[in-house]
């Protein structure tokens, strides 16, 4: 079993929880779209991640949609004391798996009480507002209406804590002064570093960054540099990657996704691995 505890610990909101996460988003169908092609290995997938000491899973209930949600309620309800779960809001899939906005003061609300209904919650640990001005990437553009509408859903208690997603430094600060922010989830991994400014200025704040896509996402990542200094040490590149990232920073929370009981194993064996100041400096030098 892996020791994540050397993964370290965070404060996310009120609440400590492991560095080294699960991200849930792959559980669904094909696409993040439909029923998982095996529901009994989803299923042990979610409480092998407990099992192992996971407490900090991410998730939405647009994926599938609502598939993810009801996957993680029937695994592990009645949640263990210490499980923080993350959701997003912010978009709603269309017929035919696209992915849309949604962030009318309607359409949020709907979003949080599907969340709640789905994972048979009373209230989201944390709800991240998800930026949807373009779904490939974060574009600049005010966020106050999305925003203060989220912060009146806290006011009614189904909300404890705000995070943002898909967003710029320029948002971050906007969102911070319309309410508290605790975390920020963008993408961000070892050949995609935009954030790195952001990450250290969100650090000295004490307040959690999320990378999305850790590993590369749809498109894994691929470098000669990771390859060299994974097989130098006895480790996959995956593993390696996820490696850099806790070393990057300690504001860093990983939630590495999968669908197999095994690679959930390699991922989180990556809290293990020791990376030498060689190695480092190498994989610094990957996005150069």
């Amino acid at each position: 079993m892996p020791d994540i505890e050397r993964s370290g610990t965070f404060t996310l909101g009120d609440r400590t929880v492991k560095r080294l996460g699960y991200g849930a988003m792959r559980l669904s169908g094909a696409g993040i779209f439909g029923p998982p092609k095996d529901h009994a290995a989803a299923l042990a997938v979610l409480r092998e991640a407990v099992a192992n000491g996971v407490n900090h899973i991410d998730t939405s209930d647009y994926y599938g949609p609502h598939v993810t949600n009801r996957l993680i309620r029937e695994a592990l309800a009645p949640y263990p004391d210490d499980l923080v779960i993350v959701t997003k809001i912010g978009a709603h899939r269309g017929e035919d798996g696209a992915w849309l906005p949604a962030w009318s003061a309607d359409d949020l609300t709907r979003a949080v009480h599907d969340n709640l209904r789905n994972l048979g919650l009373e209230a989201m640990d944390v709800v991240n507002l998800r930026i949807m001005f373009d779904t490939h990437g974060a574009v600049e553009g005010s966020i106050a209406e999305p925003l203060t509408a989220l912060a009146r859903l806290r006011e009614q208690g189904l909300v404890r804590h705000i995070g943002l997603s898909n967003v710029t430094p320029t948002q971050v600060a906007e969102g911070r002064r319309i309410c508290d922010i605790v975390c920020v989830q963008n993408h961000y991994n070892l050949a995609h570093r935009r954030d790195d400014v952001l990450i250290d200025d969100l650090a000295r704040d004490g307040i959690a960054y999320v990378p999305y896509f850790p590993l590369g996402g749809f498109s894994p990542l691929q470098s000669t540099s990771l390859s060299e200094v994974a097989r130098r040490l006895g480790a996959t590149p995956m593993q390696v990657a996820l490696a850099w990232l806790l070393h990057r920073a300690l504001n860093i929370l990983l939630i590495p996704g999968t669908s197999s009981v095994a690679h959930l194993g390699e991922n989180l064996a990556a809290a293990e691995l020791d990376l030498p100041v060689d190695a480092i400096e190498v994989l610094d030098g990957v996005c150069d």
